[in-house]
């Protein structure tokens, strides 16, 4: 999840991940192709060395940091050579021009939804040896993280972030438009009647916002109402897309009728981030967002309220957008090395500390019920929410031919919120060309 915006003190996870700081890394991207992994191995005193492409900045990289120095005191035989130069957005990119060369890393943050672009390659490594080792079962793991490293029934990465979607609401502009605050169960339609009263245009206020860059962050928040309605990102059989019909057509309409109504901020730039700048300066009423966002929201002292995606069925449904550790086959020392750290970063005080310090959840029941985790969640308002929300998150279809859909889903997303289609209309043309694209991957 993939994937938004810190206000005040500096970039968040979703900066991190959707481009925030990245120009400061630019030079460096294209330089570091050719010569990444060169130099690296095994000493003539036996230590391996082997390089990790981080993707990370800000706090982000100071755990990394502090993970990496810690591991180094309690593997004396293993070093970690921190690098890449870009951030995770690029990442795929660079990886994939890693591979071509010959020279990828030996461990990359990778997008879930990226997972099986790279598992063409024969470098990707299995990790299911790592994960059935370690000290917390995997099944034991929430279904979105076990579903979002796995390609074709094997594990190929191991869960690095995992996030959900929720409604985040103002609590200050429901009190003044006289509602009550949203509970869990409720519906689509009590959403658009809930927006449609907290907009005050003569105020310059909006019920709620949705981004309109027709980029992932503007896809993504579909596919519950989609999945919810019974319909499918991919029709596996046909190999087509698999909400063609009443799935992707009522949900879009709930969008069209937001439009409409003039009730919802079209955000034309990336990643949400005026949309994110509205709400924290108290100008939208709700917004669908993570986890990741919490924390500007309180410095931004938005009294606020968090509740479960609605649905159109009364069911729960949300989608999770995992992020990962892949590892690479770079010889038999630097595998064994990389499965190690990968391996230790799974367990429970390494990932409670990088859970919670870049903005995760819990990637399992077990770490969700540990004390630590209970006490930080207690501190932070609504954070239960999205963590309970797990319990039916669905990720994105782990498929080559997921960017197929994503780009003119998009499209006809943004054609819908702009009024320059209809639903039925941008549905058809999206249809048309996804499946097209669909068909030449194999």
């Amino acid at each position: 999840m993939d994937a938004v915006h810190r206000v005040r003190g500096g970039p968040s996870r979703r900066d991190v991940l959707r481009g925030g700081g990245a120009l400061a890394l630019t030079g460096a991207a294209g330089a570091a192709v050719a010569g990444c992994g060169t130099g690296l191995g095994v000493d003539s005193d036996g230590v391996v060395h082997i390089e990790m492409w981080h993707g990370q900045t800000s706090t982000a990289l100071k755990t990394v940091k502090r993970l990496v120095a810690d591991f180094h005191r309690s593997h004396p035989r293993i070093r970690i050579d921190l690098g890449g130069g870009v951030l995770a957005d690029d990442m795929l990119q660079k990886v994939m021009a890693g591979l071509v060369s010959g020279s990828p890393p030996d461990i990359a943050y990778i997008f879930g939804s990226d997972l099986a672009s790279v598992a063409r390659s024969s470098q990707l490594a299995d990790m299911t040896s790592v994960v059935e080792s370690g000290q917390v079962p995997w099944k034991q793991y929430w279904p979105a993280a076990r579903d979002g490293v796995t390609v074709d029934g094997v594990v190929r990465a191991v869960p690095a972030v995992l996030d959900s979607l929720a409604v985040v609401c103002n609590k200050k502009l429901f009190r003044e438009a006289g509602l009550d605050l949203p509970a869990p169960g409720w519906r689509w339609r009590d959403f658009i009647e809930t927006a449609r009263k907290l907009t005050d245009r003569g105020k310059g206020r909006f019920g709620t916002g949705w981004p309109a860059a027709g980029d992932e962050d503007t896809v993504w928040r579909l596919w519950p109402m989609i999945w919810d309605l019974g319909g499918e990102v991919i029709d596996q059989e046909k190999r087509q897309i698999g909400f063609a019909g009443e799935p992707g057509i009522r949900s879009l309409e709930v969008l069209e009728t937001l439009a409409k109504d003039r009730s919802v901020y079209v955000d034309p730039k990336p990643g949400g981030e005026q949309m994110y700048q509205a709400f924290a300066s108290g100008r939208l009423g709700m917004v669908a967002t993570g986890p990741w966002q919490l924390p500007d929201i309180q410095q931004a002292e938005i009294d606020y309220h968090v509740v479960p995606l609605p649905s159109f069925t009364g069911r729960s449904v949300t989608i999770s957008g995992p992020d990962t550790w892949s590892v690479f086959d770079n010889g038999s020392a630097r595998l064994k090395a990389a499965r190690t750290f990968v391996g230790w970063l799974m367990e429970p005080e390494q990932a409670y500390y990088w859970d919670t310090e870049v903005g995760s959840l819990p990637q399992s029941r077990p770490a969700e019920r540990r004390p630590q985790w209970r006490a930080h969640a207690a501190e932070v308002p609504g954070l239960p929410v999205f963590t309970k929300a797990l319990e039916t998150a669905r990720v994105r279809p782990v498929d080559r031919a997921y960017p197929k859909i994503s780009m003119p889903f998009g499209e006809a997303i943004t054609a819908v919120l702009l009024g320059k289609s209809t639903p039925a209309k941008a549905l058809r043309r999206c249809a048309d060309e996804a499946n097209a694209a669909m068909a030449k991957v194999r």
